[in-house]
């Protein structure tokens, strides 16, 4: 089975399938539309193969569809069809979520992505739980995205910004009883080093973990759970 993986951003689409070495990319943005983003993905896959598809998605996502539209692109993300318009299998989670499966390397591991926002994830023995810790209320009427997002960077500066990232993964570790800590994203490359207890990430891994969505057995997929 070959795999094509979408990652989707705020400055640019990522794509990678199975047997490529090297991937491709389209320019995303503010005016990116979910049917802009299909028709790009097929002219720059046409000489690819691919059976699948995995999306990873910059928004919460549950049941694999996105509940909400994401802040840094256009619109239409919410009910669109992903499925009927690529015309194969498609699996969705969020983007933090994608790259923590693809950072996994057993146990108890805890996932932040540093960007624009914070993502993160947390995976207990190959299951994945994605989470949204980033508007929970920290400090001084702040929440934890204010602090370690791309805002709290430019308001506090670097140094202070990096205290405060050390910080959060250390208390975040502490509560979810984490092995690992992963801290991935692209402002982990504001790091200046991967802070005490955990380890940098690398933005490749949400290929990685695009693939294991399908083909890693570690990673179940999420069940329902019928509400009396």
């Amino acid at each position: 089975m070959k795999i094509l993986v979408i990652d989707v951003g705020g400055q640019h689409v990522k794509l990678l399938a199975s047997g490529r070495r090297l991937p491709r990319r389209l320019r995303s943005g503010p005016k990116l539309t979910a049917a802009a983003m299909v028709t790009g993905v097929k002219q720059l896959t046409e000489d690819w193969r691919y059976d699948v598809i995995s999306i990873g998605f910059p928004g919460p996502v549950v049941h694999g569809k996105p509940v909400a539209e994401p802040h840094n692109l256009g619109h239409g993300w919410v009910a669109y069809d992903f499925e009927k318009a690529f015309g194969k299998p498609v699996r969705m989670i969020n983007d933090a979520a994608m790259q923590a499966l693809g950072s996994y390397r057993g146990g108890r591991m805890l996932f932040l992505g540093l960007g624009t926002g914070l993502g993160s994830a947390l995976i207990v023995d190959g299951v994945l739980a994605p989470m949204e810790l980033a508007h929970l209320p920290y400090k001084n009427g702040r929440t934890y995205e204010d602090y370690l997002g791309l805002r709290g960077h430019e308001r506090r500066g670097t140094k202070k910004w990096r205290a405060s990232v050390a910080e959060v993964s250390q208390l975040l570790r502490t509560a979810l009883e984490a092995d690992d800590v992963v801290i991935g994203g692209g402002g982990a490359r504001e790091l200046r080093s991967a802070p005490r207890g955990t380890r940098l990430g690398d933005n490749r891994n949400a290929f990685i973990g695009g693939f294991r969505l399908w083909d890693d057995p570690r990673m179940q997929k999420p069940k329902r759970v019928k509400r009396s």
